[in-house]
Parts: C-alpha cells; structure tokens; sequence
C-alpha cells in the first residue's frame, strides 16, 4: 500500500511561513530543523490524518516565481473540516482571504481561500 506523506508549497521565508501555517490557519508545527545556514526541514500539518506540508523557502529566481503558484492558479490543496461554520467564521476572523462565497456542491459544502502566498485552497465540509 502506498500513501502520500507529504506536499512541498515554496514560501519566501520560514518564520512568516510557519506563523502564517500554525497561527492563522490552525496547522500544527511538526518539525523545524536547521539542515544548512540557508536551509531548514519545516513541516507543518492541518491534522494526524492526511498528507503533511514542507514549507521550502524559496532559493533563487525560478524557486521564487513559483510562490503561490504552484498549481498555475487552480485550486490546488484541499483541507477537509468536520466543522465548515466553525472554520470559516475562525478564519475570517483571522483575515483569510476568501474569493467566493461558500457553496453547497453534490460532495459537501466548499469554499475557496488563499493562503499568505496567494495558493487556492478548498475548505471542505464532505457530506
């Protein structure tokens, strides 16, 4: 059996990242490890469950193109709630940037939010 561990999303800087990640949206800092003077191991998590999250700063001009971008502008990260009225009144409250209004779809209710860089996320209630 296979499964997917973890997601790299490219960010400019690992403190604003991580309090971003951890303090806005509620992820869990898994671990923050200094590899080289430039470089860290940062992982952050919505939950036990799923796919983690490395944070990669970005290292040079190609790298920095890419924040918020990875997905050339599609919605690209999907984070399921069991709570949909709960999360996105925390996350208004915290300043996320929502780009449309929640909607009701035949697997759940769903909502598109960036992140910090700009990412599009589905927040997801399923059915």
């Amino acid at each position: 059996m296979n499964t997917l561990g973890m997601i790299a999303i490219v960010v400019d800087e690992y403190d604003l990242a991580i309090s971003h990640y951890v303090n806005d949206l509620g992820f869990e800092l898994i671990e923050d490890n200094q590899i080289t003077p430039e470089k860290r191991w940062v992982v952050v998590s919505p939950g036990s469950d799923g796919a983690k999250i490395l944070l990669a700063k970005a290292s040079n001009d190609k790298q920095k193109s890419a924040i918020g971008n990875s997905t050339g502008g599609r919605v690209g990260f999907f984070l399921y709630t069991t709570n949909f009225a709960e999360t996105f009144q925390t996350y208004s409250s915290r300043g996320i940037e929502f780009i449309e209004s929640p909607r009701q779809e035949p697997y759940g209710q769903v909502v598109v939010f960036l992140d910090k860089y700009g990412n599009k996320w589905d927040l997801i209630e399923k059915k």
